[in-house]
């Protein structure tokens, strides 16, 4: 049962992929979330790079917060990813959830970067 919900996701991914593409003025913001870690990550689809990222497994997120899977620690991944955006002159994604719903942690992240400035 396990493996087909990964599958499902996999497919609802590649379906969405379809149509969310990250371009250089409007890159893609997209998240990934573990049962244990969360990960963020801005990407520039036209040369494949990953322009900036940020996830639980970071030095600063490992001193801040106990257990990593939570709502708390994605809403710190939105504010680091938003940070992080800002310096490089990022201000308009286009969000990509992952194949995920936009409930719990995804929306976290989402909420949390477009209270530190991203625009959606």
């Amino acid at each position: 049962m396990n493996r087909d919900k990964i599958e499902l996701r996999e497919r609802r991914h590649l379906r969405v992929r379809k149509k969310v593409t990250g371009t250089q003025e409007r890159p893609r913001l997209t998240v990934y979330k573990s049962l244990n870690h969360m990960y963020a990550q801005i990407i520039d689809d036209t040369v494949g790079r990953t322009l900036v990222s940020a996830s639980t497994l970071e030095k600063e997120m490992r001193q801040s917060a106990s257990h990593k899977g939570n709502v708390k620690s994605a809403s710190l991944i939105g504010d680091i990813i938003a940070k992080r955006a800002k310096d490089k002159g990022i201000q308009k994604v286009v969000f990509d959830k992952g194949g995920f719903k936009y409930h719990g942690r995804v929306e976290a992240v989402a909420r949390a970067a477009r209270e530190a400035g991203l625009e959606f």
